[in-house]
């Protein structure tokens, strides 16, 4: 398999190019590579010029772009079609048109790329967002999820076309193409703007009787039923995206994708960072003075931590692969036991006496200058 090239070494971009230097470099490649330019090489011309197209595609795309950044082309695979680019991915005709509209040989190019014509882009439709929330048990196992998306689907009568039984004709504004052109001069330079056609918004055709089960919209309204998997690992704020299961475009086109967004309800129990896990564990004056074996809380159970004599309030033991697992599966994070030393606030008389005694043994209890103790100063005998 032929490694494809860097898009922004294909366009000739740096990585953090402008929307206006991105544009620039594309029209000034495909001046060059326009395969009238390139009469004795045309076939290669038309390779070259496809793979500039693709590039100004994904980069002039802000999601696309980020998602290239991030993980290259395995990141923008499932944005085209068939898993690679072809031209009917291609979404700025207006941007070609733009650049051949006044040189004269405008038209060959959709000729070549685009079946002879221009053609309006079939219109997608809308994408919709769905939040879910789950708890961090299942963040952490991965969960099936059973989802009830409302959303608007083609219309079986009429097949998205909006007219009852073939009740339409051809645009008599566009003449069935679906676009129109109008051209303008400046100076000695000659202009073309193809835009969509008024009258048919882009479908060629306009409908003399609407169809009866939609009202001439050529989409109904429904409810769809999916199963979602929420992965392993899954963090507040990631989104699932499944294509084709937003909104129904008009006229047949191609339908918007649906984004599930994942909320991670906060824990009674466990605080995260990352995929790691912090947990808070309280250990007796004594425990922590004589040390202890404490059973804590994880995620699938409980661990036995070791509190080593003379532990301090804030000391943070480690419990290694108790955490959230890694997406990338690259194993677990790990659980941290925050400790906290509780002091007692109730004590019997003997107990004060006992913890004098400590204190005496220790040299950190003395006696106040009125021959008060400190439990005294504090209203306590």
């Amino acid at each position: 398999m032929a490694v494809k090239r860097d898009y922004y070494e294909v366009l000739g971009v740096s990585k953090n190019a402008t929307e206006d230097d991105i544009k620039k470099a594309y029209r000034r490649l495909a001046m060059k590579f326009h395969p009238d330019t390139n009469k004795d090489n045309p076939k290669a011309a038309e390779e070259k010029f496809k793979q500039i197209s693709e590039a100004y595609e994904v980069l002039i795309d802000k999601d696309k772009r980020a998602r290239y950044d991030q993980f290259g082309h395995e990141g923008v695979s499932n944005a085209f079609r068939t898993g690679g680019f072809d031209w009917s991915d291609f979404t700025h005709y207006g941007d070609i048109s733009d650049i051949f509209g006044g040189s004269g040989f405008g038209g060959s190019i959709f000729d070549q790329f685009f079946g002879g014509r221009a053609r309006a882009a079939p219109q997608e439709g809308r994408s919709l967002r769905y939040d879910v929330e789950i708890t961090l048990e299942e963040a952490a196992k991965g969960i099936e999820k059973e989802l009830r998306i409302p959303h608007s689907v083609q219309c079986e009568e009429c097949r998205g076309v909006g007219a009852k039984a073939g009740d339409y004709k051809t645009c008599p504004t566009c003449k069935g193409s679906g676009q129109v052109q109008r051209g303008q001069k400046k100076g000695y330079t000659s202009f073309v703007t193809i835009s969509n056609c008024p009258t048919c918004r882009g479908t060629g055709r306009q409908v003399t009787k609407h169809c009866a089960k939609c009202g001439g919209a050529g989409v109904t309204q429904a409810t769809s039923t999916l199963q979602v998997s929420v992965p392993k690992g899954a963090e507040e704020g990631m989104r699932l995206r499944i294509r084709g299961a937003g909104e129904a475009a008009p006229n047949g086109g191609t339908p918007g994708d649906l984004y599930i967004v994942v909320h991670v309800a906060e824990h009674d129990v466990f605080s995260r960072e990352g995929i790691d896990l912090i947990v808070d564990a309280s250990v007796s004056y004594t425990q922590a003075a004589l040390g202890a074996e404490i059973h804590v809380p994880t995620l699938d159970g409980t661990a036995l931590v070791t509190i080593p004599p003379g532990t301090q309030t804030g000391t943070v033991f480690r419990l290694r692969g108790k955490g959230m697992p890694d997406m990338r599966g690259r194993g677990n994070g790990d659980q941290f036991v925050r400790v906290t030393v509780v002091t007692p606030t109730k004590l019997t008389s003997e107990q004060k006496d006992l913890l004098k005694q400590l204190g005496r043994s220790l040299g950190d209890y003395e006696k106040s200058p009125k021959g008060k103790s400190v439990f005294d100063r504090f209203g306590r005998k």
